[in-house]
């Protein structure tokens, strides 16, 4: 055994799970016994920070918190959204501050809202008011969308935002007006928008289509990937990977899959343009306000944050609905590629406006319509992170994360699992190929975490197996050298 490892095993991870929050060291933090969308670190790597500090001018540590706040504030939102029910008027974060916005109809709310740990804001409007709204300005506005670019519920002011060039103004607002939305209910825009799909014709690196134009592969799914739709119709061939559209819906939708020719995998990856990948591990949508980050093979990897959803965009061929409104830059070939917030996958770029020079609007398709549509399953970091011998599989729970060389991560998801009754305790760790990869089962004493047992071979792979009594216990995963995805099963009495 290497000194190294002797440190690590004996001082029980101090200096290799550093980048724990503190308040998991301090005391047990709520129960978690299933996994949640893991954040800050965890959820992307040294790469992901970095773009978020370079796009968001924010410091690693400020980073980090962001990730870590608005993966906890998913959960928040999604309670009240059911608890208010007819009241609910959305949600939105505020990045500067770290406060999740609930918005509420009923000023009775406000005490639930607090409680939860949300900032109440009164609404004359409905979520499901301003959607029914918009909805009906589908229609409505069709027969000028050459100068109406794009409309969208805006959940910070409670109102539709219809966006139309100078000359449309009075015209898009005597439409609106016709078209039954109440005045307080709209805004009309004056806009200088010129959304165009961000498809390149001079070829690329990505993948091609028809052996002529380019664009970016969105998220794998088993059998191949999913992407725009305006960027292949069904049947076109794909190069580099190989394979062929058997689905694709533009305009209307803008999503599409390709399955691919044998020979290429899917993993459950994206390219962060740093030499490396982040993990997806799932498709939670995140929240209005929320940081994400966008992959293409023209512009790389560039973040922003989420500024709507249910946008309904107009582009030359036609209009698209349900399209998620952002601030992240994008270039032409960049369509179909990853919209991603920590680790999980949120939409395909379908097209916008500006340029990574000067800044700009871009739209992405919703990643989970377009599996909906096909009957699709999304490759996670468990489908193609691990590579080697050991599989994980046939434990309870399966949580998933990436690592780079010399991080940590504690799972689930930072926290604990509580058992029941003394028994056998089973963990098993599945990490990239060509890496050393270790695994810890830490127990709670009442006052710190402390290493009960440990793998800690030369290994990607290690397995525990425990006989324990009932307690608090966590799994901790260090990356001693290589990086990438890993896979972490577990069975408890």
């Amino acid at each position: 055994m290497r000194p190294l490892r002797h440190l690590l095993t004996t001082a029980g991870l101090a200096a290799a799970l550093a980048l724990v929050p503190a308040a998991a060291w301090a005391a047990p933090a709520p129960d978690v016994d299933a996994p949640g969308p893991v954040s800050g670190p965890k959820a992307g790597g040294k790469a992901l920070l970095d773009a978020m500090q370079r796009d968001l001018g924010l410091s690693p540590s400020a980073a980090r918190e962001r990730l870590d706040f608005q993966a906890a504030a998913v959960e928040v939102e999604r309670g009240l959204e059911a608890s208010l029910g007819a009241d609910y008027a959305g949600a939105w974060l505020d990045p500067a501050a770290n406060v999740l916005h609930v918005a509420t109809t009923d000023t009775a709310d406000a005490p639930a809202v607090r409680a939860a740990g949300a900032k109440p804001v009164a609404a004359r409007h409905t979520l499901a008011e301003l959607d029914a709204w918009r909805t009906a300005l589908d229609a409505a506005l069709a027969p000028v969308v050459a100068a109406v670019p794009s409309w969208y519920v805006d959940v910070t002011t409670n109102t539709v935002v219809v966006n139309a060039t100078a000359l449309a103004v009075a015209q898009a607002t005597e439409i609106v007006a016709a078209a039954g939305v109440p005045a307080d209910a709209v805004r009309v825009v004056e806009t200088t928008e010129a959304p165009r799909t961000f498809i390149d014709v001079i070829g690329g690196n990505a993948y091609r289509i028809n052996n002529t134009s380019r664009c970016s592969v969105g998220f794998a799914v088993s059998g191949g990937f999913v992407t725009a739709g305006h960027c292949g119709t069904t049947g076109a061939t794909t190069t580099t990977p190989s394979g062929t559209f058997a689905g694709s819906s533009f305009p209307g939708n803008d999503y599409a899959w390709v399955r691919v020719a044998s020979g290429n995998t899917p993993v459950g990856a994206v390219n962060n343009y740093s030499g490396g990948t982040v993990a997806v591990a799932g498709s939670t949508q995140a929240t209005v306000g929320a940081s994400v980050c966008r992959s293409g093979s023209t512009t790389g990897w560039r973040c922003g944050t989420i500024q709507a959803f249910n946008s309904t965009v107009n582009y030359a061929q036609g209009s698209v609905s349900g399209l998620i409104r952002t601030n992240v830059c994008a270039e032409p070939g960049d369509s179909g590629g990853s919209l991603i917030a920590g680790n999980q996958a949120q939409g395909l770029t379908s097209g916008g406006s500006g340029n990574c020079t000067t800044g700009g609007t871009t739209y992405f398709q919703p990643v989970n319509e377009a599996l909906s549509a096909y009957g699709l399953t999304l490759v996670t970091s468990s489908g193609g992170g691990g590579g080697g011998g050991t599989t994980c599989t046939g434990y309870a729970r399966t949580y998933t994360g990436s690592l780079a060389s010399r991080q940590s991560a504690v799972q689930p998801s930072g926290s604990y699992v509580t058992v029941g009754s003394s028994g056998t305790i089973r963990v098993c760790l599945d990490g990239p190929s060509g890496t050393d990869f270790d695994l810890y089962l830490q127990k709670w004493n009442g006052s710190a975490w402390a290493n009960v047992a440990s793998a800690t071979s030369t290994s990607a792979d290690e397995t525990i197996t425990y006989n324990g009594t009932a307690g608090q216990y966590r799994y901790g995963v260090y990356a001693y050298s290589g990086s990438g995805a890993y896979t972490l099963g577990a069975t408890t009495p």
